[in-house]
């Protein structure tokens, strides 16, 4: 009498396992910086990304030279970290070890890793550099606030070489470069006026409430260097963004006011979500395989 709903629980737990590995392994959804993929179509490929397309802070911008610029009194405490480098698809990245701090507003961000842009995302005055370097912070309450050095072709880079020199070819999670260090002070330009803006992340989900701190002088790095990063990856920069009205701050007018505080974003596949989802499902299908049972076991009533 209870045959047919015990079998078809059956069946939806046994589905439910099947589709478990495709369930947990579905992560955000894929874009490129070119084709049906690219930067064009970012807002198109899922709701989480819409902003890519209806955000009105959107990054990058172009800076032109009427641009107000700040003096050098961002408090940067930047100290030596191990390499830690890895290669997401979309960029060469390293993470940063605990330690290295930059105050905006009285506020103190961690400096939690840097990557490039090849070539730059900013324009300067309506021109695009070779590489752009972005150090990326987050402050205890989640915000944001990139530093942004352009790089220029010229003399080598000594500060950036250890990154230069191994710049892994394929993806891979980071990894650390024996005896390899960094330190993000040197990779800024001796010069350290900037240009300050609100703005978004470049790639999805495209989080808006970030501080963008441009630094106004440009870094160089060699023929050899801006090469061995090209040939990995080329282009990955996604064009310029309408300023719709935002204007370029001096942080001395700003005062200790912050913006909404946005997420980092993660890199690969989201399993948590899924996972739950699961366990749920299979959680409710063991309930009611245990009832099914405990209803075929009992005596037929007259």
């Amino acid at each position: 009498m209870f045959r047919t709903p015990l079998l078809v629980l059956t069946l939806l737990l046994l589905l439910c396992l099947a589709l478990a590995p495709a369930a947990l392994a579905e992560g955000p959804p894929h874009w490129t910086y070119e084709g049906p993929e690219g930067p064009e179509f970012w807002g198109t490929l899922s709701q989480d990304y819409a902003l890519c397309s209806t955000g009105k802070q959107q990054s990058p911008v172009n800076i032109p030279a009427s641009a107000a610029v700040n003096p050098a009194d961002l408090k940067f405490d930047y100290k030596p970290s191990q390499l830690n480098i890895l290669n997401n698809g979309h960029t060469i990245q390293a993470m940063m070890d605990p330690g290295s701090t930059l105050t905006v507003d009285g506020v103190a961000y961690k400096l939690v890793q840097f990557h490039f842009h090849n070539p730059s995302e900013h324009e300067a005055n309506g021109k695009l550099d070779a590489m752009e370097l972005h150090l990326v912070h987050q402050n205890a309450q989640g915000g944001l606030a990139v530093v942004g050095v352009w790089i220029e072709p010229g003399a080598e880079n000594k500060a950036l070489a250890p990154v230069f020199s191994n710049l892994p070819k394929q993806v891979q999670d980071a990894k650390p470069v024996p005896g390899a260090t960094v330190n993000a002070a040197d990779f800024l330009p001796a010069t350290q006026t900037y240009y300050r803006y609100d703005g978004s992340l470049t790639t999805p989900p495209c989080t808006q409430g970030v501080k963008w701190l441009m630094m106004s002088t440009p870094v160089t790095a060699s023929a050899e260097q801006l090469a061995a990063y090209k040939t990995i990856m080329y282009p990955t920069n996604r064009p310029v963004q309408p300023l719709n009205g935002r204007p370029f701050l001096l942080t001395s007018q700003v005062g200790s006011t912050t913006t909404t505080p946005s997420a980092l974003p993660v890199t690969g596949a989201t399993h948590t979500d899924a996972a739950a989802a699961l366990l749920f499902a299979v959680g409710l299908l063991t309930v009611g395989l245990g009832l099914a049972a405990r209803r075929h076991t009992r005596p037929t009533q007259p």
